[in-house]
């Protein structure tokens, strides 16, 4: 019987191993898993040497970095030792995995690493580590292939896992009754992002964009992205007196139902586009970290439908260009300028043809299933 490893360290990566797990299994049943992941890994029935939470609960601390030594120590020593699997996948996670994928290289294990780290986007460095300790890297980008391919990394593009994972989108009918909204009024939804320091740091700048727009606009409604991480308190907290309403565990219909999006970046940005849903991002944090940032960054746009499509589809709002005005001023621009909006909306529609159709966990399960019994 072959053995597997997987190794995960935060929630979406727990979804997107138990996918390639359940894949992998219809397959070929004759294959034991092990792993650290979350409940979805174990879920599948995937035995976990630690729980993922454990990782993503420490935090930023001189105890977290020990902490992350000592896991990667263990884990190491338990493959070469005791489980010594066939293969090791590694899914996003980069630091963390790209030491075990170190530690792990001269002892015979294969090596592929699904969802590698972003070097196309900053730290480009780390290119080298996965040139000389990763066997395989099975990307999701189209335009990360190439980029592999000149470091003679063997790559296969597996697809985007989020075009074959994400709903179809809601009723806007439907939706808009469950939630009290009217039906003939446009709806703008802000998605503030899942960390209470990114809600601090925009929601007064959101707040008052919200305040002026319904100052302009009478036919506009607004809902707020209620990330399920973030307790009731800390909205209310940040939110205050502001009337809008907040939406809970419907991400993905929010985003699918809205005619204009406030997006604070991230992976949402993507997901709004393979809905074609207008956009705009707004993002500020501290200076000193932003300065950072531009030192180690690869490319100049930080949306991830415009680093896809090379051009500026969606406005980028950043740092002290994030003020209230500005994000009125695009949001008008994308609900009433009507042909910038059509055109918006079909380049969306192009950067969601680009990523493909494909189920990426069974292209990764047959990538994988090919490597052990072929």
């Amino acid at each position: 019987m072959k053995k597997i490893f997987i190794i995960t360290g935060e929630y979406s990566g727990d979804i997107h191993a138990s996918n390639v797990v359940k894949e992998l299994r219809a397959l070929n049943s004759d294959v034991q898993i092990e792993g650290i992941g979350g409940i979805n890994l174990e879920s599948q029935g995937v035995k976990l040497f630690t729980n993922q939470d454990k990782m993503s609960a420490m935090g930023f601390s001189s105890q977290i970095l020990i902490n992350h030594i000592k896991l990667g120590k263990a884990v190491v020593d338990y493959l070469k030792n005791e489980y010594k699997p066939d293969l090791v996948l590694l899914i996003d996670y980069g630091a963390f995995n790209l030491c075990v994928a170190k530690f792990l290289h001269d002892s015979g294990i294969k090596i592929f690493y699904y969802i590698p780290p972003q070097v196309w986007a900053s730290r480009k460095y780390r290119i080298k580590f996965i040139q000389k300790f990763v066997d395989k890297v099975l990307c999701i980008f189209p335009f990360e292939k190439p980029l592999y391919a000149q470091y003679g990394i063997d790559t296969y593009y597996c697809g985007h896992p989020l075009v074959s994972q994400l709903p179809p989108a809601a009723g806007r009918r439907e939706f808009f009754r469950n939630h009290g909204l009217d039906v003939e009024k446009r709806l703008v939804s802000v998605f503030p992002g899942s960390r209470e320091f990114e809600l601090k740091n925009l929601m007064p700048v959101f707040k008052e964009a919200v305040r002026r727009l319904k100052d302009r606009h009478s036919d506009l409604q607004f809902c707020i992205s209620h990330a399920p991480n973030l307790s009731n308190e800390v909205y209310e907290k940040y939110l205050g007196d502001c009337d809008i309403k907040v939406i809970k565990g419907e991400n993905q219909a929010l985003l699918s139902v809205s005619d204009a999006l406030i997006l604070a970046s991230g992976t949402v940005a993507l997901e709004a586009c393979l809905y074609k849903t207008p956009m705009i991002i707004a993002y500020k944090g501290p200076q000193i970290l932003y300065w950072l940032y531009l030192l180690v960054r690869c490319i100049k746009r930080v949306c991830l439908p415009n680093i896809i499509a090379d051009k500026d589809i969606v406005p980028e709002i950043l740092q002290s260009k994030a003020t209230p005005m500005n994000i009125v001023y695009e949001i008008e621009e994308i609900l009433y300028n009507s042909e910038r909006r059509e055109q918006m909306i079909k380049d969306l529609g192009c950067v969601k043809e680009q990523l493909s159709d494909k189920n990426s966990a069974l292209e990764v399960a047959k990538v994988i299933d090919t490597e052990l019994f072929s």
